[in-house]
């Protein structure tokens, strides 16, 4: 490992080019190691199994040698990688701080794999990790692609936009993720070691990233970005730093406070944030409250969603084992027992993980804060703009009641009627009616009996809502719709909105 990234850097991006021509002359790309491996071995690589990756890589040629050198690690001999990394020479890469002489052969100083992300194939260059060797990381480790950063890439929206800023850029790989879809990408880092990586990923991908040293919103300050994207220093304990990827400093969720409440001053109007956060669960307080005291009052529409909630023993051992710690050593069961104690000492009986969306708006701050543990397979990026375009139609109908009275609404083709029966003394007795949207987040919403009836009729071509809600209110046995009854309706109306199971036509 280099322990000078600023002398290096120049050699590991000036490497690039002829590291470039050798990865696309061996394939090492995504689809080739799915090739190479098949399906089944693939997965094993994803679950941090060597033996049969190792077994399969020795068939393929100059690609598994790349394999195993750069994705298992193996110290292979030199002449074998200097042919499958042509026209690489060893002494260049040696000295660029990408491989390291091991004896008589060479063996990775660094992570370089593929990825592709639903924009076609990258190449990420990270520190090396412990997933295939036992490995203490440093304080300066570069994490590489991990479940994070994907759900992340995932969950990002990817609509055109002219600029972007990735906060705490890493290894780039949210960088990377940007320049299929923005014109301009500014990437920071408070680690210079991380920027170094990214520089050279950046150049392997043969992308122009504005890369800048500072810690937090410092290096971009009075700046504004169409869309920011964070994957912050997120891990809620003690005031400490032992690894800069995830440990802010800052106790318990500070980290995450300090990016949702500044985010969107970097925001040009209309921008979007999609970031990666944690937020402590605290005994007697509801979460929402917690998250929502932190954003401006003024200028904000935010989507927080919840994805889990950890009690805090699974998640103290759930970080021991992300840094190579075996929470069974005497030296990690101290470490758990300071950090167990921070959060008895501040009531924390749980820490929650999840998406936070921004938009910036004119008009006061809106937010909710709602629940997604369910399982779903559609990436949730592609719902962020949806959602605020449904969000500013129910700014717009709070402004004007009138605006969703005179409207025609349809469901979503995705919208279906779900009744669930149980046995019961006379036969089947139904006990719940849902509507179940079967794409995106599959949102759910129990439902009565005159929802049921409202949603049948709503059709493209059909009645305005109050006409609609008129009719119910007449099978109802009711002369007119009171007002309680309106009210009551365009709630209704407003939740099926807002999960996508309606929309206005």
């Amino acid at each position: 490992m280099p322990t000078n990234p600023t002398t290096t850097g120049s050699l590991l991006t000036a490497l690039c080019p002829a590291l470039r021509t050798a990865l696309t002359r061996v394939d090492y790309t995504a689809d080739g190691l799915v090739d190479a491996l098949g399906p089944d071995v693939h997965a094993a690589l994803g679950r941090s199994e060597p033996v049969p990756v190792r077994r399969a890589a020795r068939d393929a040629g100059e690609l598994g040698t790349l394999i195993r050198l750069l994705l298992l690690g193996d110290p292979l001999p030199e002449p074998h990688v200097a042919a499958a990394l042509a026209p690489v020479r060893i002494v260049d890469a040696v000295a660029a701080g990408l491989l390291v002489r091991n004896g008589e052969g060479v063996s990775a100083a660094l992570d370089l794999r593929p990825l592709d992300a639903g924009h076609g194939n990258r190449w990420i260059l990270s520190d090396l990790d412990d997933s295939m060797r036992r490995r203490t990381l440093t304080e300066e480790h570069v994490l590489g692609v991990g479940h994070a950063s994907l759900s992340l890439l995932r969950a990002t929206p990817t609509d055109p936009v002219g600029t972007v800023l990735d906060l705490g850029t890493g290894c780039g790989v949210q960088a990377v993720h940007a320049a299929a879809y923005a014109d301009t990408i500014t990437a920071t880092d408070v680690n210079p070691r991380a920027l170094w990586l990214a520089e050279a990923t950046a150049a392997l991908n043969e992308l122009e990233i504005e890369l800048l040293e500072g810690s937090w919103f410092e290096p971009v300050a009075g700046r504004r970005f169409d869309q920011i994207v964070a994957n912050p220093p997120f891990v809620v304990g003690p005031a400490r730093i032992e690894h800069t990827y995830r440990d802010s400093g800052l106790a318990l969720d500070g980290a995450s406070e300090l990016v949702i409440g500044q985010a969107a001053e970097l925001l040009a109007p209309g921008g979007t944030a999609a970031m990666l956060a944690a937020w402590v669960h605290v005994d007697g307080q509801d979460w929402r409250q917690r998250v929502s005291s932190w954003l401006p009052a003024h200028g904000v529409d935010a989507w927080v969603v919840q994805r889990d909630v950890a009690d805090p023993g699974l998640y103290v051992g759930t970080w021991l084992r992300d840094a190579g710690l075996d929470p069974r050593d005497p030296a990690a069961q101290e470490r758990a027992t300071r950090w167990l104690d921070a959060f008895d000492a501040a009531d924390v009986v749980g820490i929650g993980f999840g998406f936070v969306y921004l938009r910036r708006i004119d008009g006061p701050t809106e937010l909710l804060a709602e629940d997604l543990t369910h399982g779903f397979d559609d990436p949730l990026g592609t719902e962020v703009g949806d959602y605020f375009a449904r969000s500013a139609w129910l700014r717009a109908v709070a402004a004007d009641e009138n605006l969703a009275w005179r409207s025609r609404f349809a469901p979503s083709q995705a919208t279906a009627l779900e009744r669930v029966y149980l046995p019961g003394e006379d036969g089947w007795a139904e006990q719940v009616a849902r509507l179940h949207r079967g794409d995106g987040p599959r949102w759910q919403h129990e439902v009565d009996e005159s929802t049921v009836a409202l949603v049948a009729g709503m059709r493209a071509d059909g009645l305005p809502l109050y006409e609609l809600i008129e009719l119910l209110a007449l099978a109802d046995g009711a002369e007119q719709v009171t007002p309680e009854f309106a009210a009551r309706a365009l709630g209704v109306v407003a939740g099926l909105v807002r999960h996508g199971l309606i929309r206005p036509v």
